[in-house]
């Protein structure tokens, strides 16, 4: 499954795939093979309270099912059945009544996983419907794009290595108070910090473990393009960008070996100090871009960058973490 701090109702393909599913890596769950399942009315609680886990309002089948509609910012979607099961970590570790998604029509790019495990703020997400036994509280690692190991991992429950750097986790209740949010402070490239105004860096900023590419506000991103260019083409040859990628080079990521580092600070001092396999994204065969692009608003801190670091997510005590070289 795909883990997404972005969202918080998480869903699974189910048989009998009545409109679509995706082809996955792992067999179909069969609902009717599970003596603890069931799928929930129109009228219960649970229902009622997917408006504000997924941003969409619930509908019913003729039968009175609970129909939810999870969508996500690429417009991938998923709709099924609101349903209950017995939810098994290990021997030990049983969560009866889990709730999640029976998926009957999953469009968009999901890959080969079999759903969307969502581990953002609102009651219905795992970590909600965990934190009885585990607390508020979990960490995990993405590794590269092109490991050949198994090397990522997701932990729940405290998990807080001593290398950890810590930067205060905030809400923002203009915006969707289910994401995390953290204060950016600064960008450094090759050393050298972004000139740009402090008040700049003061727009809504979110981690996000399902969103690929960082996003910046058009002020920060064309400083931090300038800076990564200027350095950049002085030995690689740019070619023209490549969709939202707009700063590109002839060449692939290992043929590379001048990337100049960008170091993300974050208040109280965490960091995220980037390396060419988290600055730069093969877009193309033989074009390779920076890994970051421009947005209208908000920050987001996407998945390619926080490749490698363990993110740490102390939902309890309000904070976040990283620790450098986690996984590969």
């Amino acid at each position: 499954m795909l883990i997404d701090t972005g969202s918080s109702f998480s869903w699974i393909q189910c048989e009998p795939c009545t409109i679509y599913c995706h082809s996955q890596a792992d067999p179909l769950f069969n609902p009717s093979a599970s003596k603890t399942y069931k799928s929930l009315s129109c009228a219960t609680s649970q229902c009622s309270s997917l408006k504000e886990a997924t941003l969409n309002s619930p509908s019913c089948t003729a039968s009175n099912k609970c129909i939810y509609t999870a969508s996500y910012g690429d417009y991938s979607y998923s709709v099924g059945y609101l349903s209950q099961d017995l939810l098994t970590l290990s021997q030990s570790q049983t969560f009866p009544n889990f709730l999640f998604g029976c998926g009957q029509d999953n469009e968009g790019l999901f890959g080969r996983a079999a759903g969307i495990l969502g581990l953002a703020r609102d009651k219905l997400s795992v970590l909600a419907q965990v934190s009885t036994k585990y607390g508020g509280a979990f960490s995990y690692c993405l590794p590269t794009a092109t490991s050949t190991a198994a090397g990522g991992f997701l932990t729940i429950g405290k998990r807080f290595l001593s290398s950890y750097k810590f930067t205060p986790m905030f809400r923002d209740g203009t915006q969707n108070p289910g994401l995390y949010y953290l204060r950016l402070t600064s960008i450094i490239v090759a050393g050298t910090p972004l000139r740009v105004a402090a008040a700049q860096y003061r727009v809504p900023t979110v981690i996000d473990s399902g969103t690929v590419i960082t996003r910046l506000p058009m002020s920060l991103y064309s400083a931090l393009r300038g800076a990564f260019v200027n350095i950049m083409s002085k030995k690689y040859a740019q070619v023209p960008g490549v969709s939202i990628l707009d700063a590109c080079f002839k060449g692939t990521v290992k043929s590379m070996s001048v990337v100049p580092e960008i170091r993300m600070v974050f208040q109280g001092g965490a960091d995220l100090t980037l390396g060419a396999s988290n600055v730069l994204i093969e877009a193309d065969k033989g074009v390779t871009c920076l890994a970051f692009a421009g947005s209208s608003q908000a920050a987001i801190i996407g998945n390619h960058q926080q490749q490698t670091f363990e993110v740490a997510y102390d939902v309890s005590n309000s904070r976040i973490g990283f620790a450098a070289r986690a996984c590969h």
